[in-house]
């Protein structure tokens, strides 16, 4: 089996918790030799744990560096970085939120060449419960209804489980050009904003991406956003999506800073039976999602089943699945073009409100 040599730009929590430690997991499809972050104490600290032989400050370095693959999970926006990468040959794995505007995605798109593999991560997708609730609404008659809820308390609240490294080193002019670039990306995609939309759009992107690209997944793309309601200044939104047949989807999102228990679910209704998948945090590990079928059967009887759930995380999946697109040619289950539907999606969204 080929191992994929792979850069991995930003240090972060998204790395520590996850990408660095199951790349580690994966040592016959990975070998990650350097680690980049704009934070020198960063860079050499997640060489150091995580056992990677260099570490630089400038993600243009892995360029021309001998590595197969590069990882993007740094401060958003990645776009500068990402279009790089794919210009100089390399496969892109690229964390979630890809980027804010339309033209970001297209500038993506144009630069990967052919055979070059570009991985969304949409990491709920590679979820085995996840997968199995796929199968089942696939199963399912008309589809009438869908409820999203995502309820989000403060990620500190799981993160302070994990020996996460956090720094102050970071070079001033190295952080103002990334706040100003994101201003420029939030701006190219929704123009002159208030505060709070701009916050539902930072939180539709980063967060509720989620929900999004899995709804997509499972039912295709809605034919509209039937309503947006903005409210708790910014720190919430709940919007309705038409879907074709006539069937609608409400979905919220909330913060709720100080509440341990983290809730987001999907439900899919059909007339007789009900699909409820439920995810943990992000930040875990060894927890798995759940899913609930409920129904009716062809003699009137109700029925409730509880499938068993395989033992695999879903960021350790999607990162086995990069590595089979790239040595096996197996096709991409998440790939940019398909990230551009939820980007426009989001835009539309708030476009919704603003009317």
């Amino acid at each position: 089996m080929k191992r994929v040599k792979i850069g991995v730009v930003g240090c972060g929590a998204i790395a520590q918790v996850h990408h660095l430690p199951n790349l580690n997991a994966l040592p016959d499809q990975f070998e990650v030799a350097v680690v980049c972050d704009v934070s020198p104490s960063a860079a050499a600290d997640a060489a150091r744990r995580f056992h990677v032989p260099r570490h630089i400050t400038d993600y243009r370095e892995l360029l021309a560096a001998d590595v197969d693959a590069v990882l993007l999970c740094h401060t958003d926006p990645k776009t500068e970085a990402a279009v790089a990468v794919l210009e100089a040959g390399k496969h892109l794995f690229i964390e979630k939120p890809l980027c804010f505007s339309l033209p970001e995605i297209d500038a993506m798109i144009a630069a990967q060449g052919a055979g070059t593999v570009a991985q969304a991560g949409y990491m709920k997708v590679y979820d085995p419960a996840f997968e199995l609730a796929q199968r089942a609404v696939g199963e399912m008659g008309e589809i009438r209804f869908v409820q999203v809820n995502h309820l989000h308390p403060n990620n500190d609240l799981h993160l302070r489980q994990f020996d996460l490294r956090r720094f102050d080193d970071y070079p001033a002019a190295a952080v103002e050009r990334t706040a100003a670039a994101r201003r420029v990306a939030t701006r190219q995609a929704l123009g002159d904003a208030p505060e709070e939309v701009v916050r539902v759009f930072n939180l539709l992107s980063g967060s509720m991406i989620h929900d999004l690209y899995t709804m997509r997944a499972v039912l295709g793309l809605p034919d509209a956003v039937v309503s947006t309601e903005i409210w708790q200044e910014g720190r919430a939104v709940t919007f309705t999506l038409a879907y074709p047949g006539g069937a609608r989807c409400v979905a919220t999102w909330i913060d709720l800073p100080d509440l341990w228990d983290f809730k987001e679910t999907l439900e899919i209704y059909g007339d007789d039976q009900r699909v409820l998948l439920s995810y943990p945090t992000g930040f875990a590990r060894g927890l798995l999602s759940s899913l609930v079928i409920q129904g009716t059967d062809a003699d009137g009887t109700a029925y409730r089943t509880e499938p068993a759930v395989d033992w695999e995380s879903a960021f350790l999946r999607e990162m086995r699945h990069f590595h089979e697109c790239i040595v096996d040619g197996t096709e991409n289950r998440t790939p940019l073009a398909s990230a551009r539907d939820d980007i426009g999606l989001i835009i539309d969204i708030i476009g919704k409100y603003r009317e």
